[in-house]
């Protein structure tokens, strides 16, 4: 046993560096977890497979498919039009709060958010309101609504895996509710209040405009004809003289582009544009600054769009026109939108050339932000991460390719889908259906959902290829990766040593204060890790500090659950603070700010409610 207990920890150990330094993906951190186990014998074949027949498995990957029933047929459009129509500050970011609170309580919250942000973003343009002062809110309020149901995120079933594994009793579908709406009653008066004071205003965004926020790795490519050729790379955003008219008038060519002529206006002006390198013939210069520029060169630019655009039009730039073929369709017009790189999309971790993304929907990707990082390398050599956003250059048609893509987000104000009245009111329904027949105990959540999913498909509101892209398989993979992981912590007695060696040194204080820890080691571990692995690693914890303690464990599962899926203190937190943190242009700072006193907030609260709902 002694062995085991050692081995277990190490494999304890491994995991949770690994999910803090982000070295590999979480999904693989799992996989690898399941197979030292596997192999190290301290988990049976059968036991190290179990958390792919898991319910809280099951039920995750068909609670996606009823969200994309949802979410392709414009059911929630309706909801994100009738903000747009609300002109009060205070009143809009109630009723936007308060509807992502409750549509996360049977709705993904990561899709949810997906849905309203683009809304969001294009209401508070038409309005006059500066985004940054709702953004945030509207991540808090999609997490803080999931904890009201056993499905309202993937982190409270699988809590409830865990407990019923070990032989208790499980959760009900509302049994969360009473203590989650007073979670987010509190948490909705503090976020009305604080928005006001500790977010930052960073301006109203000009729906017709052409301006795109944050800073961008944008490409381009020096041309035959510019005059920016034998310049030195480094001097290319200092002053200029404008240029003379005799020279204006020689420099004729036939194939220059008439509205970037009429427009040509250098301007005396330095840019604020930083030069990341010149590329030529596939090589780097060892010193970008100091050299001189020929045609065919490419520059690496890192800067805001219309500072990188002015730095264009001055010097005679272009973006590179790969595949000629892309710009067939000439009499479209072409737009320019902001991507977003969303929870689940196939491009994380893959580049914009490996993935073929511009032939794929028929767009050309004109730049890439990542928000606080510099990125230094050519735009489609860049591995993409979750909150990326591209800046493309596309038809009305290859958007609305992008906007079926549940892995993309576009962001702007653009028209958005239509609603399907037939599939809106029968994915609807369906979800109200698997709900009701949970709730009312008629079938098991996991059977309700899959037959939900079923009925999706039957009914036509989404062909089954919809239905698997729309599971995001790295949240699947993590679950029944890391489950085994809480076998072999019991098993072993590890789940005990930790208990007894971390959480004992309170125990002498009591369950209340006991409880209290239990939440706050979760909640920090969440804002550094997945929640989902945070979750796993607390929960065989918490259960034998419940045992050591002769109480019962069903408060201290309650308190994993709460804090693992409220993460508000960091962008990286949880995958929806990720999403606004980019498209909000927020720094990381604002939100530990509003963040950090939620938080403690709802750790004040746990520890004082949840006895109270969940006696020991």
């Amino acid at each position: 046993m002694a062995t085991e207990l050692w081995l277990t920890l190490a494999v304890l150990a491994g995991a949770v560096y690994l999910f803090v330094t982000e070295k590999l993906r979480v999904d693989v951190v799992a996989v690898l977890v399941l197979a030292s186990l596997l192999v190290l014998g301290l988990v049976s074949p059968t036991e190290a497979l179990s958390g792919f027949s898991s319910q809280a498995t099951i039920t995750v990957a068909a609670m996606f498919v009823l969200s994309a029933g949802l979410q392709r047929s414009g059911a929630l459009q309706g909801l994100g039009e009738m903000l747009a129509r609300i002109k009060s500050g205070w009143l809009f970011a109630l009723v936007m709060m308060s509807l992502i609170a409750l549509i996360s309580g049977f709705v993904n919250n990561t899709a949810a958010l997906a849905v309203f942000l683009p809304l969001v973003l294009a209401a508070t343009a038409a309005n006059k309101l500066p985004a940054s002062k709702f953004l945030i809110p509207l991540s808090y309020a999609a997490q803080f609504g999931g904890v009201c149901t056993l499905i309202g995120s993937s982190t409270n079933l699988l809590v409830n895996s865990l407990a019923v594994q070990t032989g208790r009793e499980g959760f009900g579908l509302f049994e969360f509710a009473p203590l989650g709406v007073i979670f987010v009653a509190v948490g909705l008066v503090y976020l009305m209040l604080a928005r006001r004071f500790l977010l930052p205003n960073l301006g109203i965004a000009e729906p017709d405009s052409d301006g795109h926020g944050g800073r961008y790795l944008i490409e381009l490519v020096v041309p035959a004809k510019s005059p920016a050729i034998d310049l030195p790379a480094g001097d290319l955003s200092k002053p200029v003289a404008p240029p003379d008219d005799a020279d204006d008038a020689d420099d004729g060519d036939e194939d220059k582009d008439k509205d970037e002529d009429e427009n040509y206006a250098p301007r005396p002006e330095s840019l604020e544009v930083e030069l990341i390198n010149v590329l030529r013939e596939g090589g780097t210069s060892a010193s970008a600054a100091q050299t001189n520029l020929r045609a065919g060169d490419r520059l690496l630019l890192h800067g805001e769009w219309e500072q990188v655009e002015a730095l264009r039009r001055r010097h005679k730039l272009d973006h590179d026109r790969v595949a000629p073929h892309l710009d067939s369709d000439r009499g479209a017009e072409r737009l320019h939108a902001e991507v977003m790189v969303a929870p689940g999309s196939p491009l994380i971790g893959h580049t914009i050339s490996e993935m073929r993304f511009g032939h794929t929907y028929r767009v050309r990707v004109h730049g890439l932000q990542r928000r606080r990082v510099v990125l230094r390398r050519p735009v489609n050599q860049v591995p993409l991460a979750l909150g990326d956003i591209l800046l493309v250059d596309a038809s009305e048609s290859s958007l609305e390719a992008l906007r079926d893509n549940p892995g993309l987000v576009v962001l702007g104000e653009r028209t958005q889908q239509r609603v399907d009245r037939r599939r809106a009111l029968l994915s609807t329904g369906v979800l109200l259906s698997v709900v009701g027949m949970a709730a009312a105990g008629w079938l098991p959540i996991v059977a309700a959902a899959i037959l939900g999913c079923v009925a999706l498909v039957v009914l036509r509101c989404l062909e089954p290829d919809e239905a698997y892209t729309a599971i995001d398989w790295r949240v699947v993979i993590l679950l029944a990766g890391v489950l085994p992981l809480g076998i072999a912590l019991e098993r072993s007695g590890g789940a005990d040593w930790v208990a007894q060696n971390a959480i004992g040194l309170f125990s002498q204080f009591g369950p209340v204060v006991t409880l209290s820890v239990i939440y706050l080691l979760t909640s920090v571990l969440t804002e550094i890790m997945s929640n989902n692995a945070a979750a796993v690693l607390v929960v065989p914890v918490a259960i034998a500090a419940a045992e050591s303690l002769g109480v019962d464990a069903k408060p201290f599962l309650v308190a994993v659950a709460f804090a693992a899926s409220t993460a508000f203190a960091t962008p990286v937190g949880y995958q929806t603070n990720t999403m606004v943190y980019a498209a909000g242009g927020y720094r990381f700072a604002d939100f530990i700010k509003i963040g950090l006193p939620l938080n403690l907030i709802f750790w004040m609260m746990a520890t004082l409610l949840i006895p109270r709902f969940f006696p020991f």
